[in-house]
């Protein structure tokens, strides 16, 4: 069906607004085991919040049908807007490379990435001839280890760069990369983590996806742990990813296996987030506490969700359907966990029906990044509407899935971690050097007439 007059006329910036949070309905669970010393500086320093009473219900929002719902999607024709070539490979090993990801923490490293292969976490640059430097690489001493996920950070002491990993033994690495060394573990899930990804402004906060149905807070640098979002209104088989919001510090996405997409909001516990910066007790004595209901529970999706980003205050969310969609959640401020979505665009993707196939995006957002079962990555213009496919990468060399990929900051190079364990890399031509190869052409041809 084509899109209702409505639809066409919507533009990205103009359905771009705040999603209201609304008060969450949460439990409280059992206090901590405290020492007296510890209860009394509790008792000053920490005020519980008001929580309001429980909802009768856990609901799934579903998307609005009807005349003017309509859905823009974009078409399977590169439009060529950028283009790139490959570029150079370099394999790892023999096992699949689950994770790679980009430093945009640090202007100095813009260059470096890291991947996560079997027990290893390695580090790269980058290089001018489209080849790679190895840097580093830490070897976990669990032989059994596999990581699924990695995440940049920033060592708030001496502002160097530090890798948070993790992966099928439950256990949060946090790899000091100035000393290449191990600098702490975090230890609390009951099972595989799926995901973790760094607060963009607190870059002592991270959030952790498992497979144990939760997610949980944590502060990297005092090894605590602030919040469990988990319980009766959470969800209910595997957490696949999981993401903060880019400027409303306390409100975060997550989706996973039980076909969902919740968002979660932390500000009545904030008083809680502050105070992990300064706790110097045992870790396992902070109270941690539990948020059991989300703002909003979207069932966008009819099959696993493995994947889930912001976009400004509307979210990009990918299923094992073929697509990619872009929504925007409407939650109800009156009553918790209520609301409606309205879905605004789809992103085809073609052979990507394996699971944890996870797309990334520039620093601005303006490229999104997905690989597939074949071996090829399609990049799309997220913010134009409709969609724009800019280009299609292959490499007749590359047959394996492409499980996750990693776009610069400016989004001209372009990295995809296949299930041969190979690195595969895209460079943008430039725009000057593809006009001026038909004019040298042209000119040898006229000399050697």
């Amino acid at each position: 069906m084509a899109p209702s007059k409505a639809r066409q006329k919507r533009s990205l910036p103009q359905i771009t607004t705040i999603a209201g949070t609304g008060p969450i309905a949460n439990s409280q669970p059992a206090s901590s085991t405290l020492t007296k010393e510890v209860d009394q500086q509790e008792e000053q320093c920490l005020k519980e919040p008001k929580i309001p009473p429980l909802p009768p219900i856990t609901v799934n929002v579903v998307p609005q049908q009807g005349l003017g719902c309509e859905v823009v999607e974009g078409l399977l024709v590169p439009s060529r807007k950028r283009e790139y070539k490959s570029n150079g490979k370099y394999t790892v090993g023999n096992h699949p490379i689950y994770a790679i990801g980009f430093n945009f923490m640090d202007v100095r490293y813009y260059d470096v990435f890291a991947t996560a292969s079997s027990n290893s976490v390695t580090v790269y640059r980058c290089l001018e001839n489209g080849s790679f430097g190895l840097l580093q690489a830490y070897v976990d001493e669990d032989k059994d280890e596999s990581f699924y996920t990695l995440s940049w950070t920033i060592n708030k002491v001496d502002r160097k760069p530090l890798l948070v990993a993790a992966g099928n033994n439950q256990i949060i690495r946090i790899i000091n990369c100035a000393g290449e060394k191990l600098a702490k573990s975090l230890v609390g899930h009951g099972g595989s983590i799926h995901e973790i990804r760094t607060h963009a402004s607190k870059h002592s906060l991270i959030i952790s996806a498992s497979k144990d149905e939760s997610v949980r807070l944590w502060n990297v640098h005092t090894g605590v742990c602030i919040l469990i979002f988990a319980g009766v209104g959470g969800h209910r088989h595997d957490v696949l990813s999981v993401d903060f919001h880019p400027t409303d510090v306390g409100l975060f996405a997550s989706c996973g296996m039980d076909n969902t997409v919740k968002i979660w909001s932390m500000k009545e516990f904030w008083v809680y987030v502050e105070k992990s910066y300064s706790w110097t007790d045992n870790p396992s004595k902070f109270p941690t506490r539990h948020i059991q209901f989300p703002v909003l529970s979207a069932a966008v999706h009819s099959e696993f969700v493995d994947c889930t980003r912001w976009l400004g205050d509307l979210i990009l969310s990918k299923s094992v359907e073929n697509e990619i969609l872009l929504w925007e959640p409407k939650p109800d401020k009156n009553k918790p966990g209520e609301g409606s979505v309205d879905i605004l665009q789809k992103y085809p993707v073609p052979q990507c029906t394996l699971w944890c196939m996870k797309f990334s995006c520039d620093f601005h957002f303006n490229q999104l990044a997905v690989g597939n079962s074949k071996g090829e990555i399609y990049v799309w213009e997220v913010q134009s509407c409709p969609p724009v496919l800019i280009d299609r990468l292959s490499n007749k060399e590359c047959k394996s899935p492409i499980r996750q990929t990693a776009v610069s900051v400016d989004g001209s190079t372009i990295l995809g971690a296949g299930d041969d364990g190979t690195i595969w890399r895209w460079d943008e031509v430039s725009p000057s050097t593809s006009k001026t190869k038909p004019i040298q052409a042209a000119v040898a041809t006229d000399a050697n007439a």
